[in-house]
């Protein structure tokens, strides 16, 4: 009875001091037009289509309105100047990236702590003196260009430097000559999804025909095609590789094996499944010929052994497996299975030395063994413990290899191992001040509405008591095969370090354990991804975790639509939403750049099928009147040409005109970023600083400095 009482007082407290803080919102006027589309004879409203039309003068006053009314909101957060020092201050340590060897040279990333973007060095053998090769932030002041991609040349005597601008994931190739740090004159313009893989003296790489006027950022993009450049010439002398004008919405990326004996072509057509063909560069081929035809299943080309292709495949393996395939003869009775389909999933494979490193996934963490390229078993590696290995990085023929491994408590640490000897051995620790031995971690399960086991992980200082008073972050993902596994967040200590619980979510759609896992929230049966991440709080809130006014949920992308779906299904669920640059109409995601690739999970409303579906759980149109919907802060970007930002504009407008409780409905509108790529340090401590600042203020929490 006492504890009953004692626990009624606090969240009395909780309640009063959350009340007393309340800051008033008026919302900003959104115009409505008549714009109604009929699906299969059924009339659709879409009064606020006009916020599509990312590049007018009308949207960006609307931009300009709401980001107005959101920095005023968060502007009377008492603590958020302290959420900012914190994070600027705990930012503020060198961070390495996994070194990878090409030629004589060992390549690696390295910031310094504040700096916007990384910086690439490189070092000439192990014992050289590293120099810094590539400096990103030379580029611009803000730090919003960035290096999405690197690619050095066999020999090492080349670096292909992949650029983005503002977050976009448009992406401009140049050249460096290594030895003398020199930026050659190639320039190859509207690069988008693209390999860069080179071969004798250039390499090959995957763009789209220039964007029309006023599209680059929303246009649907189509006639993807891979060409080859080469070193010293102009891009309109690239020779063009392959192209297929019969299917547009078709994508293609091109590798050459590391001796240059084969030319490996990837065709795909949504973001699951690749057919896979093959030319053979020894005999001078000319025509493409088809290994593995599309696209019910995954094939990776790890490398070849002589005239042999080493494939990672789940054909007739959802857990995956590797096979040896004769490219002249590539029917699959004729494979050869170097390492069979086991209960983890298969997630990577390398050529280490002599011996193949596989890393496989149980219960969302990693595992790593090594075998024989004949298949015959050697031994497990010996990883720190329960997280994520990361980035191996080792070459055929080398007794040296390098990778990252990180958890929940664990910031990221590079490793060296020893091949021959299965030995691992710290290269480079962060110098991060943070007490791991503060926290715990579990992983729990618990069933979802279909009594669908599903695992979570919950993190939290030791000595929690559950009494259903603390704040809670729910995570979640759940969909196009991607796995939330372990690993370590500098802006989530703010919310651990003042007493909260951050929870994952593995719910189905991901990848967690196979392909049978991800079809499970595909399609028609994307409800099971919802229904999972709801039982996930129906538990946390039963277990006395937390309660329903102190749980908040956050997801970004296929996360917000996870968000959106979430909130306009159970809005009396949760206290706060973040739904980050989400799919929000599902009516129309395939009709803006590359939202097409993604009806492999989400199927469309081009049928009668996919919009009876669609309908009944699509974000924006599932808003309904009158209703207290969670305090909600939706992140988008101006450049964010993966999920268009009219998804997020059309969602808190409709919103904003529904919502009919106290809590806020605001959305935070980037400038010159994109989906998150590239993003730069001064805008992530920006961002974070927001996030946690919304969140903790509206879950009753207090700041308190470590």
């Amino acid at each position: 009875m006492k504890k009953l009482y004692i626990v009624s007082f606090v969240m009395l407290i909780v309640v009063m001091t959350a009340c007393k803080h309340k800051i008033k919102v008026t919302y900003p006027e959104t115009r409505k037009v008549d714009s109604t589309d009929t699906y299969f004879g059924q009339k659709i409203a879409d009064p606020y289509r006009w916020l599509e039309n990312d590049t007018s003068a009308q949207t960006a006053a609307w931009v300009e309105a709401e980001n107005k009314v959101t920095n005023e909101y968060l502007a009377q957060i008492p603590f958020r100047e302290q959420i900012r020092e914190r994070l600027t201050k705990i930012w503020n340590y060198p961070r390495f990236g996994v070194p990878f060897r090409e030629g004589p040279y060992y390549f690696y990333f390295k910031n310094d702590g504040l700096q916007n973007q990384s910086v690439m060095y490189v070092r000439k053998g192990l014992e050289g003196e590293p120099w810094a090769l590539f400096d990103p932030n030379k580029l611009s002041a803000d730090g919003t260009v960035a290096l999405a991609g690197t690619s050095v040349s066999k020999d090492g005597k080349y670096l292909a430097l992949s650029l983005s601008r503002s977050g976009s994931d448009w992406n401009e190739i140049q050249i460096m000559e290594i030895e003398s740090g020199k930026m050659l004159a190639d320039t190859i313009k509207w690069v988008k999804f693209s390999m860069m893989s080179w071969e004798r003296d250039g390499f090959y790489y995957s763009r789209y025909d220039a964007p029309g006027t006023g599209t680059a950022l929303s246009g649907k993009n189509e006639f993807h095609k891979v060409y080859y450049h080469k070193v010293g010439t102009p891009q309109k002398e690239d020779k063009l590789v392959f192209q297929n004008l019969k299917f547009p919405q078709r994508n293609y990326g091109a590798q050459a094996t590391d001796d240059g004996h084969f030319l490996i072509l990837y065709e795909s057509e949504s973001t699951s499944g690749t057919a896979l063909y093959f030319r053979n560069l020894q005999k001078n081929q000319s025509q493409f010929k088809l290994l593995a035809e599309g696209f019910d299943y995954e094939y990776e080309v790890i490398d070849n052994l002589g005239d042999q292709l080493l494939v990672v495949t789940n054909y007739k393996a959802p857990k995956k497996k590797l096979i040896l395939m004769d490219p002249e003869n590539p029917a699959p009775e004729k494979w050869q299975t170097i390492v069979p389909e086991r209960d983890d999933v298969l997630e990577s494979v390398s050529l280490s030395g002599d011996y193949l490193v596989t890393v496989y996934m149980q219960n969302a963490s990693s595992k790593a063994f090594i075998y024989e390229t004949n298949g015959k078993f050697l031994h497990e590696m010996n990883l720190p413990g329960i997280g994520t290995l990361s980035g191996f990085k080792g070459k055929k023929g080398d007794d040296v290899a390098f990778y990252g491994f990180t958890s929940f408590t664990y910031p990221m640490t590079i490793f060296k191992y020893d091949v021959y000897h299965n030995n691992s051995s710290v290269y480079n620790s962060p110098g991060i001040d943070f007490d791991a031995t503060k926290y715990e971690v579990r992983q729990l399960f618990y069933l979802s509405k279909d009594n669908t086991t599903i695992p979570m992980f919950v993190v939290h200082k030791k000595g929690v008591e559950l009494d259903g008073s603390n704040p809670v972050l729910l995570y979640g993902y759940g969909g196009f095969n991607v796995s939330l596994t372990p690993s370590f967040s500098l802006s989530r200590l703010i919310f651990l370090e003042n007493g909260g619980i951050y929870v994952i979510a593995n719910i189905r759609g991901g990848g967690e354990y196979g392909e049978e896992w991800h079809k499970a929230g595909t399609k028609e049966r994307k409800q099971n991804v919802f229904d999972d991440f709801i039982a996930a709080a129906e538990y946390l809130i039963k277990e006395k975790y937390t309660s329903s006014d102190r749980i908040a949920i956050m997801g970004g992308s296929n996360g917000g639509l996870l968000v959106g779906a979430c909130m306009t299904q159970r809005p009396d669920l949760f206290k706060v939403a973040i739904p980050q640059v989400g799919v929000m109409d599902m009516l129309r995601y395939h009709k803006f750049t590359i939202g097409w690739a993604w009806a492999s999970d989400y199927g469309t409303s081009d049928t009668k099928e996919g919009f009876d579906y669609l309908i009944k759980y699509s974000p924006l149109h599932n808003i309904k009147d009158s209703v207290n919907y969670p305090a909600t802060l939706a992140f988008t970007a101006d450049h964010d040409d993966r999920v268009v930002p009219a998804h997020t504009f059309k969602f808190i407008a409709t919103m904003q005109e529904k919502n009919r409780g106290d809590n806020p409905i605001l959305v935070r509108i980037e400038t010159k970023a994109g989906h998150g790529a590239g993003k730069p340090t001064a805008k992530m401590i920006d961002e974070m600083t927001d996030l946690w600042s919304f969140v903790m203020f509206n879950l009753g929490m207090s700041f308190s400095e470590k």
